[in-house]
């Protein structure tokens, strides 16, 4: 059962809505979302592109900038290793686009998922070696790569690490040793010493960052940085980076950008995903656009993703855009197809008993293992991995809930593991199918979480009757957008909503329309989309329901009416 808490944080609600303008619902929102003082909430709610920090902030900027103006006017072969999903395919293309811009001799090179494996491999430095390359530059990743990148040392290469995960250590007598790699420079603002004050970037706008000021230096106009607010945008909200701060600034002027940009491969992917006449809001960039994006590395070769966005034609850009949306559509249905398989193992075997599950499917394509490991976790509320058979070991990712830091949770079975690499909340693995049995059983016998830590929690911004909802408020809550990880949709409760009317509706029978009275007698529409079956037997048993919910303006044949979506209910 899930545990419903009212979110306590205090400040001068009124002050703070008079001051901004904003009603003090609006003040008691941002201060929930940790936004404290005035300077952060003008920030938060006015603040501008101008703002963000400076790249020469970053720790080595200026050495990685210096070697490659060398390089550069060396016209020497620079190649670039970027990543087969979202952020990898967004910051490659930042970085071919930029040092294209600034006349460099460079090629591109994103890693095939099952060919060639995550980031850096030895096959990738031999390859680069015989085409005569003289400087590596990664994106979203190459952090975790110190043996391949020494082997492009001996080889005489340059190497520039331009990427975003944890700096890789080692536990000696209870402290930390950092292991980095030997590259000539590294921009990854999670290095203990990166004076650069947002750790929390994406791979694609590390790259923004770096083409930024390799753009000063080259004396291009600031303007033609416009070109990639939206790719940052896009990348920031796939690889679910918390919107906060600098994120949130990239991520709003990506959007707004975003609607009318120039870019044909976007254009089109718009297009066919019928969003031309849409508002584009982040939950679009994550649930429809992104996964067409991260289709192409998952089922197929990320290279198709690069080629949408580096289509210079409309024909061009039309084919491909058509091609993966329709790559995405098979991925929805092999991925619920691992989903159910993945329930049935749980449900039918001990591992129900876990508190971190490791489920092994063989037969289901290793690049759904994270989505599977995903519906898991939200399903069952419990850290989750899903493994699956590769060529010469199993591999597979994990994601987490908020209490369990799966990185660490990793490095103490590190003995266990070919490789691994990650974040808190979601990591990746390969492992010998053998050791799969020993990993499931270490990972739980370490694992301190307690029942109440495994217990969903709905956690509400404002206990607010729905006779206090008007449509100014409704619009100011769009102030608070784009919503994400770390920025969430603002949750409201009321108890005792008297229940006059239900009806179930959609082709698939999965909508339920509520007609709902409130204590004082202000009656309001309820819609509710899920198990609604489920939903309406609930109502027909119970006069009066408790929901927590969102309000929204309905707008239906020139009419507006105030409506609430219903998301939890007891």
């Amino acid at each position: 059962m899930e545990k419903w808490v009212v979110a306590a944080k205090k400040a001068d609600f009124n002050q703070i809505g008079q001051q901004f303008h904003i009603d003090p619902v609006i003040a008691r929102l941002i201060r929930n979302r940790d936004v404290v003082g005035e300077e952060k909430i003008r920030e938060y709610l006015l603040g501008t592109v101008e703002e963000i920090p400076s790249p020469w902030l970053m720790k080595d900027m200026e050495k990685a900038v210096d070697i490659l103006e060398r390089k550069i006017q060396q016209q020497a072969k620079i190649r670039i290793i970027g990543d087969y999903d979202i952020d990898g395919v967004t910051s490659t293309y930042i970085l071919l686009k930029g040092l294209t811009r600034i006349g460099a001799n460079v090629d591109t090179y994103i890693p095939d998922r099952v060919a060639d494996g995550y980031g850096i491999h030895e096959h990738l430095i031999d390859r680069a070696g015989e085409d005569g390359i003289d400087t590596i530059v990664t994106c979203d990743n190459g952090i975790a790569a110190a043996a391949e990148i020494q082997m492009a040392k001996d080889k005489g290469m340059t190497v520039i690490v331009t990427d975003h995960h944890e700096i890789p250590y080692r536990e000696e007598n209870g402290e930390r040793q950092v292991i980095l790699p030997p590259a000539d420079a590294i921009l990854n603002p999670k290095q203990y010493d990166c004076p650069y004050p947002n750790k929390n970037l994406c791979g694609a706008v590390v790259a923004f960052k770096y083409i930024t000021a390799l753009y000063e230096r080259f004396g291009v106009p600031e303007k033609e940085l416009e070109d990639y607010y939206e790719l940052a945008a896009i990348a920031t909200v796939g690889d679910v980076m918390d919107l906060q701060g600098e994120n949130r600034i990239l991520v709003k002027e990506g959007l707004r950008r975003l609607k009318e940009t120039k870019n044909p491969g976007l254009q089109e992917l718009i297009r066919a995903n019928a969003l031309e006449d849409a508002k584009i809001t982040a939950y679009h960039i994550g649930f429809v656009l992104g996964p067409c994006i991260n289709a192409s590395g998952r089922l197929d070769t990320a290279a198709r993703s690069l080629q949408l966005l580096n289509a210079q034609t409309i024909e061009e850009a039309a084919k491909l855009a058509g091609d993966l949306t329709a790559l995405n559509q098979s991925r929805k249905a092999l991925t619920e197809k691992g989903k159910e398989e993945a329930i049935r193992l749980i449900e039918t075997t001990d591992l129900k008993n876990d508190r971190v599950l490791v489920v092994y499917l063989p037969d289901c394509h290793e690049s759904l293992a994270g989505i599977i490991a995903g519906r898991l976790r939200e399903k069952y509320h419990k850290p989750a991995f899903v493994l699956t058979r590769g060529e010469t070991s199993a591999k597979g990712s994990g994601r987490s809930i908020e209490s369990y830091s799966m990185y660490e949770e990793l490095v103490k079975c590190a003995d266990l593991m070919v490789q691994f690499g990650g974040h808190p909340m979601a990591a990746g693995l390969s492992i010998k199918e053998e050791n799969i049995e020993a990993f499931r059983r270490q990972l739980n016998e370490n694992c301190t979480l307690t029942e109440e830590n495994l217990r969903p929690k709905i956690v509400i911004d404002v206990p607010m009757p729905v006779s206090y909802i008007t449509k100014e408020l409704v619009e100011q809550i769009s102030l608070l957008e784009p919503f994400g990880k770390g920025n969430t949709k603002p949750v409201f409760a009321q108890k005792g909503l008297r229940v006059l009317d239900s009806s179930i509706l959609g082709k698939n029978k999965n909508v339920v329309k509520v007609k709902l009275l409130d204590p004082q007698g202000v009656p309001m529409e309820g819609i509710y989309f899920g198990e609604a079956e489920e939903f309406a037997g609930f109502l027909k048993e119970h006069d009066t329901i408790a929901v927590t919910y969102y309000p929204e303006i309905n707008r239906f044949r020139g009419k507006e009416s105030l409506q609430i979506i219903i998301q939890n209910y007891c």
